[in-house]
């Protein structure tokens, strides 16, 4: 397969720095070398650089760096559909606000090919927020309401082609605000918290997911954030939520991805280097990449951080 490994280095959707170093974090992690043990052809497309912010005007005061976010959200979206027609883009952020982007760029593409996309959101939040409902400001929180069409983002670029909430599926989830729990229970989105993971165990729920995706004829985006994972294992993220994926559950998720067949494109988001020790986070978020492109259990390396 080819990749189109895409650097996104925008932090200001987050209140925390240091998103910006993701993308040469992952590098440094050995993303590219990972990739290609596995037979695969990449390319290193470089990092993107948003369109200059406009003067946007938005009654929500609380509202960090909206023209921005903004400048990014309309560089992204032509890069993810440039890019996803020559290969399989992997966006490496950044912070989550960078979806709103891939995601509508994506999406473009989909429906031009004809085929519906789906979207497995793996998070410990929802980021339904919308920019009137946020109380943070911080626009990370908002990307999943954007790409499923929801009212309130007259002041984003017009998207074409939203993602019915049907077709999103969102595992891991652990914190959601009081708006966005108001707004998702009118919603289709299907969310697996992580009780219903203990509970029920993560493959039965991810292979229902496949198993639409595969039916439909469907396309399938995936955005992996930093704190879906427990952050014993995954510290480099400004957004912790205790009780979160294993490394197990982890990479199980991305082996069943990889069987499918179905992955057209991935985020890999909110890795701060920052916050990490040793680059441990981003070493885990490159073998993560690996499983999802190829690589069996047998074939793990052993790594020493001493």
């Amino acid at each position: 397969m080819q990749f189109n490994l895409i650097g996104v280095p925008l932090q200001d959707g987050a209140a925390q720095p240091g998103c910006e170093m993701g993308p040469s974090a992952l590098r440094t992690a050995g993303i590219i070398p990972a990739l290609e043990r596995l037979g695969h052809e990449v390319r290193d497309r470089g990092n993107v650089t948003p369109r200059p912010a406009q003067v946007v005007d938005h009654p929500n005061a609380a509202l960090r760096a909206l023209p921005q976010v903004i400048g990014w959200t309309e560089a992204l979206a032509e890069v993810a559909y440039r890019e996803s027609g020559t290969g399989v883009p992997i966006f490496m952020g950044g912070d989550h606000a960078l979806s709103a982007g891939t995601v509508s760029g994506v999406a473009r593409r989909a429906a031009e090919e004809g085929q519906p996309l789906f979207v497995l959101w793996l998070d410990a939040h929802t980021d339904f927020h919308d920019p009137a409902s946020t109380e943070s400001g911080n626009l990370h929180g908002t990307p999943v309401a954007y790409f499923a069409g929801r009212p309130g983002f007259e002041c984003f670029p017009p998207l074409p082609h939203p993602v019915p909430e049907e077709r999103i599926c969102m595992m891991g989830i652990r914190s959601v605000d009081p708006a966005e729990r108001r707004a998702l229970s009118g919603s289709t989105v299907q969310i697996h918290d992580m009780r219903e993971i203990d509970e029920t165990g993560v493959a039965p729920l991810l292979r229902a997911f496949l198993a639409r995706v595969a039916q439909a004829g469907g396309r399938l985006h995936v955005s992996l954030d930093v704190d879906f994972l427990e952050p014993a294992i995954a510290p480099a993220v400004g957004t912790t939520v205790p009780g979160g994926a294993s490394f197990r559950e982890a990479h199980l998720i991305m082996e069943m991805l990889h069987d499918s067949g179905l992955v057209t494109s991935l985020d890999l988001v909110e890795l701060n280097p920052f916050l990490d020790e040793r680059g441990r986070t981003a070493h885990l978020l490159v073998d993560l990449t690996a499983s999802l492109m190829g690589e069996r259990i047998m074939d793990r390396r052993t790594r020493s951080f001493a």
